[in-house]
């Protein structure tokens, strides 16, 4: 499994952002064709230089504007920006994500709505481009995961549009709202823009985390200070393979069991991975059936919207847990009954078990009025024969 791990200990903007990118293998070339897509291309060129600084080199990259006077753009502008490009629809939809969170952040510390905000310094088409170039990036490598460390936010006063304002700025505090932080470096460190990227992308905020890294990139800020000025991004692979997951759990004690069946049937169409209820004892001694659906990030608002509407429930928690399994393959194996996909799992490329698909086996036991166990011994020994014990 390919994990991207963001190193924030010197904190993160979207320059450093996409400077450790192209220190990590993505081609500028690649970088500048995708966001020629963009209609504001024509407007900036991209510096980028190799750097050095404190033993460590690295990438830095300017985004150099050629408009004179900066326009204060608002949501709906970008997305339009954003939109009317040629850009796949993946980069399109995280590149609005990351602004709307922008602008979220935005409204709530202004006492906005988010239609009134006009972005001041991420508005400008250098923070648009750091933007979308940073989905560039993640569709480039393709990452299965992307975790972050916590987030050093440096300290002191940082001077913007608004004025002198406390580190870190008050749009950077509300995205990081529920992500470990650091402080202590004396000056800001992670922007607005960089933390709405994070928010974005990484699925967990932590500092033990176990991947084999494969490669190393260094995206320095222009700043220079008694330590790197830089982001650091790892990318690795895990040995386990490693899924994100929630579990969706209602307790329920007034809806008839027969209205489940089509809730289910519409839950599995929904995209839940599995569902199961248990019967339990709730307060007053009320009986009840406690619903639980395994979800993923993809899939948990329509599953969401399934179980609201499917079920007599106001109220759904949600549990976040990592899920970890081997490599599963399907083989075929032909006995005296006919052919059985075996469900082959790995580790390390050592297979460790198998199991015959119990619906082939149940149809050929049918088909020729035999147990199941019949057919089930006769897979055991083909497959044997086939790949070894």
């Amino acid at each position: 499994m390919k994990i991207l791990y963001y190193d924030c200990s010197g904190g993160i903007s979207g320059d450093m952002n996409l400077a450790a990118f192209l220190d990590l293998g993505m081609p500028k070339d690649y970088l500048e064709s995708e966001l020629a897509k963009l209609s504001i291309w024509s407007d900036i060129t991209l510096e980028v230089n190799t750097v050095a600084s404190h033993g460590i080199c690295g990438t830095r990259i300017q985004i150099l504007q050629k408009e004179k006077v900066h326009r204060h753009r608002g949501l709906n502008d970008i997305k339009q920006i954003i939109g009317e490009s040629a850009l796949n629809v993946n980069i399109k939809r995280q590149s609005i994500l990351c602004f709307t969170l922008l602008a979220e952040a935005e409204a709530k510390v202004h006492g906005e709505t988010v239609e009134k905000i006009h972005f001041h310094e991420v508005g400008g088409l250098d923070a648009i481009a750091d933007i979308v170039g940073a989905a560039v990036a993640v569709e480039y490598f393709n990452p299965d995961m992307i975790y972050s460390s916590p987030v050093q936010v440096g300290s002191g006063f940082v001077e913007c549009a608004h004025g002198i304002l406390p580190v870190p700025a008050p749009a950077t505090a509300e995205l990081l709202t529920d992500v470990p932080i650091k402080t202590g470096h004396p000056f800001e460190t992670a922007t607005p823009t960089g933390a709405a990227i994070l928010k974005a992308q990484a699925v967990k905020f932590t500092d033990s985390i176990s991947f084999t890294p494969k490669k190393t990139g260094y995206g320095f800020g222009t700043r220079e200070s008694s330590f790197p000025n830089a982001l650091r991004i790892f990318l690795g692979e895990s040995e386990n393979r490693l899924e994100e997951q929630y579990l969706f759990e209602t307790t329920i004690d007034d809806m008839s069991p027969e209205a489940f069946s089509l809730m289910e049937n519409r839950l599995f169409e929904a995209g839940a991975l599995d569902m199961f209820k248990t019967p339990v004892v709730m307060k007053k001694g009320r009986l009840a059936v406690k619903l639980s659906v395994l979800v993923t990030r993809e899939t948990e608002e329509s599953v969401l919207n399934v179980i609201f509407k499917d079920t007599s429930t106001l109220g759904v928690r949600k549990i976040f847990f990592e899920k970890r399994y081997m490599e599963r393959r399907f083989e075929e194996v032909n006995t005296v009954y006919g052919s059985v996909r075996v469900k082959c799992s790995y580790l390390k490329d050592e297979l460790i078990k198998y199991k015959a698909e119990y619906s082939d086996c149940e149809a050929l036991a049918i088909k020729h009025g035999v147990p199941v166990a019949n057919v089930y011994n006769a897979v055991v020994y083909c497959f044997e024969e086939k790949y070894g014990s």
